[in-house]
């Protein structure tokens, strides 16, 4: 989550202005070039935005992750500034005056901190070793969607060093050695507590959304409907109805379109 202090510089610059017209939000095309983490990132800002009742046009752009002040999408361009990822996006829009947290005391905002942080430590980097080091999605989905707007010897090399990337990220926190089922058994531990937390309740924190509810939909809604050649994570969260329901009442509520 972002911190406090990055608010409040955005409050100081902002002044809580009105959220203006022509908010672009950036990423790479959804149907040839995404990466399935990628877009898992960008639906959630979506969501996020959507939960807001914010207007907002979406831009495909093949160069999207180097345009972006962070190197990864989606950001978005509002007036002046570009704002990148998730929390930085949702600090941004807080100073402008907008929360979905207004209704949660200070104990249910730690805990949806703390579901959030879970949904990073293991969601992503799950997505990450599924999309990046499994060697038949590498193979077949991953790279030759992420190097598919380059020439030849650019479509080759660019993969390789992304896929470089993400390995020494994962190495770093300790998934690199993980094998499959150990991933898989990281993903169902983090899907058992977020069916328990949401129970039989429309959102995670009863009947409106927050900042959780985007970030759950946006990664549980791609794993399921993205196709790959594996699908041991699609099949773990199909195994929890809770969630499944409430990806479909997210998407009917704010992706009507």
């Amino acid at each position: 989550m972002a911190s406090p202090l990055v608010v409040d510089e955005f409050r100081a610059e902002l002044g809580a202005e009105p959220w203006p017209d022509g908010v672009t939000l950036y990423q790479q095309y959804q149907a040839e070039q995404i990466t399935f983490p990628d877009s898992a990132n960008c639906l959630s800002v979506k969501a996020f935005l959507y939960m807001c009742g914010l207007n907002f046009q979406v831009e495909l752009k093949t160069n999207a992750e180097e345009m972006s002040p962070s190197g990864k999408v989606p950001f978005i361009h509002v007036g002046a500034f570009l704002v990148s990822e998730l929390d930085p996006i949702i600090a941004f829009v807080n100073a402008k005056g907008f929360a979905l947290t207004s209704h949660l005391s200070d104990i249910e905002r730690s805990e949806m901190r703390a579901y959030m942080a879970m949904i990073d430590n293991i969601l992503v980097n799950a997505e990450l070793y599924l999309a990046w080091l499994d060697e038949t999605v590498s193979s077949e989905v991953t790279r030759p969607r992420y190097g598919c707007p380059y020439p030849w010897p650019l479509n080759w090399i660019l993969p390789l060093r992304k896929q470089s990337e993400v390995r020494a990220r994962l190495s770093s926190n300790g998934w690199k050695d993980k094998n499959m089922k150990q991933v898989c058994e990281e993903v169902r531990i983090c899907c058992q507590a977020l069916s328990e937390r949401l129970d039989q309740q429309q959102y995670f924190f009863g009947d409106k959304p927050t900042e959780l509810d985007a970030l759950v939909f946006g990664h549980l809604y791609t794993l399921i409907t993205t196709e790959l050649p594996v699908g041991q994570f699609a099949d773990i969260i199909q195994q929890f109805s809770n969630l499944t329901n409430f990806c479909k009442h997210i998407e009917e509520e704010y992706f009507k379109d």
